[in-house]
């Protein structure tokens, strides 16, 4: 029984460094309680405990682990949402998909900082990248993403090797809430050991760290994720009475899951709230018509639709009369008695 003791605690550490090494959370997993001594047990027994495989992205994690995107569909595939304690990669096709890129990093900064506690994104690029898609405008963090400018600070690297540099020391920091690493292409120092360290500073310091990358092909990188976004079309703004034409909807941006540890290739259309600051799921033209239909009321106004999460204010209808009643005033629907005629009603002199 010894032995089997001294094998438990081999096996149990060789599946905490496995862990370890998939970025997995091995501070999770409990070490197997050993069996209890039996006084006439001679013969070897195996329990339950010994049998336990810990299975690549199937091991336990905390349930504040990942950072929830908000859309149940997305978040289910990505086993609870997008890691914070790590690095994933945002790619966009083409140089244009920058805007789009930038949106989807700036939505996913509003909802860090909701749980940041007053702590700054840092915002790393050079200046090539910079110059090319410029920088997100001030006075719009705020309007679409409730971020205040002084939350979101920006370093600006002459060359790709400083910015690296800086995003290594940044990423070990816990003063920040997160940070962002944006370059464009495939450029030959961001390697797989390059992307192994980034890994690494952001599993220790707990803190999510996003690699943005404009026009680039996929690569192997540490990052256990890798989304694929592109900018979609508007939709018109949605109202009771059906789409407001000549209206342009809200931000929209396509999703694919190119690499993930745990979800199967997908895709998918987020709708970025900026009143509720959350994100929707577009659906399909059948399945919004269905729903529109079954929210449509018997007596549909033409009004635009309330925010997510609000309940209609209005009081319920009533009697409510829009002019008081004329004191001393007939049944006959208030009119004056004769000879008490208004005075636009009396003939006109001339002269």
């Amino acid at each position: 029984m010894a032995m089997s003791a001294v094998a438990r605690e081999t096996v149990f550490a060789l599946r905490r460094q496995i862990a370890k090494i998939e970025g997995t959370l091995p501070e999770r997993l409990q070490a197997p309680a050993a069996a209890p001594l039996d006084a006439d047990a001679s013969a070897d027994v195996t329990s339950s405990a010994d049998l336990t495989i810990v299975r690549r992205g199937l091991a336990a994690a905390l349930p504040d682990a990942f950072l929830p995107i908000g859309v149940e569909r997305l978040d289910a595939a990505l086993s609870g949402g997008l890691p914070k304690a790590a690095l994933s990669e945002i790619h966009g096709g083409q140089t244009r998909d920058a805007g789009a890129i930038a949106g989807f990093a700036l939505s996913l900064t509003s909802l860090i900082l909701k749980q940041a506690h007053g702590l700054p994104v840092l915002w790393i690029g050079t200046s090539e990248i910079f110059g090319e898609a410029g920088f997100p405008y001030a006075r719009g963090l705020h309007a679409s993403f409730g971020i205040e400018p002084r939350q979101l600070l920006f370093s600006e690297a002459p060359r790709l090797v400083d910015a690296l540099w800086v995003a290594e020391e940044a990423a070990r920091m816990t003063a920040l809430a997160a940070v962002i690493l944006e370059i464009r292409g495939n450029p030959q120092r961001l390697d797989l050991t390059a992307t192994r360290r980034l890994h690494a500073r952001a599993a220790s310091a707990g803190r999510p760290v996003f690699l943005l990358r404009q026009a680039a092909e996929p690569e192997p990188t540490a990052a256990p994720v890798r989304l694929i976004v592109a900018s979609a079309p508007a939709v018109p703004r949605a109202t009771i009475a059906g789409p407001l034409a000549g209206s342009i909807g809200r931000p929209a941006f396509t999703i694919t899951i190119g690499k993930s540890r745990t979800a199967l290739p997908g895709q998918f259309t987020l709708e970025w709230n900026p009143d509720e600051r959350v994100f929707d799921e577009r659906w399909g033209e059948e399945r919004r018509s269905e729903e529109r239909r079954a929210d449509r009321p018997k007596n549909p106004v033409p009004v635009v639709s309330l925010p997510r999460g609000r309940k209609d204010p209005a009081a319920a209808s009533g009697a409510v009369l829009a002019f008081p009643a004329v004191v001393g005033s007939s049944a006959t629907g208030g009119q004056p008695p004769p000879g008490q005629r208004a005075a636009h009603l009396g003939p006109r002199r001339a002269g």
